[in-house]
């Protein structure tokens, strides 16, 4: 007798099932592709940094990811304005601008201003027409010692949260929490029928 177990499996492959199956053979030549795709990119965009315009950092959405910073899409007007740089000028000189952003905190504006500053420190700016140097352009010494920049310019870095710790104290030990919350609970509720309690007394003595 043939237990229901033991049985050889039959698969039926049929429907053209070759034609559902993903290869990836071609993963290492498209490495290849890839990597000479990005090497003939910065030497078309030298000497402005392989990663592109600087961005500003941002707080990531929902309340699972907002205490995460990320790269946003462009600093906002306010942003520029603080820095003393035009919105005509910044897209020109590597800057990403997002004119439709809005800051909401203090805190995330000083650190995209300090972060404009730190750009404005280290800017290179090549004159238009060779030779032809104009206000504002960088000295030819410093045009001459100039690199490319490889990989994230002014890499975004997670700050990591501080932790306390603090040492239990017996007071710690004997404190009850539950018993703390019910009674908290039960105040609430007689509010309203302990103030008119009060009255009520106040009232009386009156007479």
């Amino acid at each position: 007798m043939v237990k229901h177990n033991n049985v050889v499996p039959n698969a039926h492959f049929k429907k053209h099932w070759q034609n559902y199956v993903k290869t990836w053979f071609n993963q290492p030549a498209r490495k290849t592709r890839r990597r000479a795709a990005r090497q003939k990119k910065a030497v078309k965009i030298f000497p402005r940094p392989t990663s592109g315009p600087l961005r500003p950092i941002v707080q990531c959405q929902t309340l699972k990811y907002n205490m995460k910073p990320r790269a946003g899409r462009g600093f906002s007007l306010e942003e520029l304005k603080a820095a003393g740089i035009p919105k005509k000028l910044a897209p020109t000189i590597g800057i990403a601008v997002d004119h439709r952003r809005r800051n909401r905190s203090l805190e995330g504006l000083q650190a995209n201003l300090q972060r404009l500053k730190t750009f404005k420190a280290k800017l290179v700016i090549f004159p238009r027409h060779a030779g032809k140097f104009k206000a504002g352009d960088s000295a030819p010494e410093e045009l001459a010692t100039v690199s490319q920049v490889r990989g994230e310019f002014l890499p975004i870095e997670g700050g990591k949260p501080l932790v306390e710790l603090v040492k239990v104290t017996e007071e710690m030990k004997a404190f009850k929490a539950y018993a703390k919350i019910r009674v908290e609970r039960m105040n609430q509720r007689q509010v309203g029928a302990r103030l008119k309690k009060a009255a009520e007394a106040e009232k009386e003595e009156k007479k």
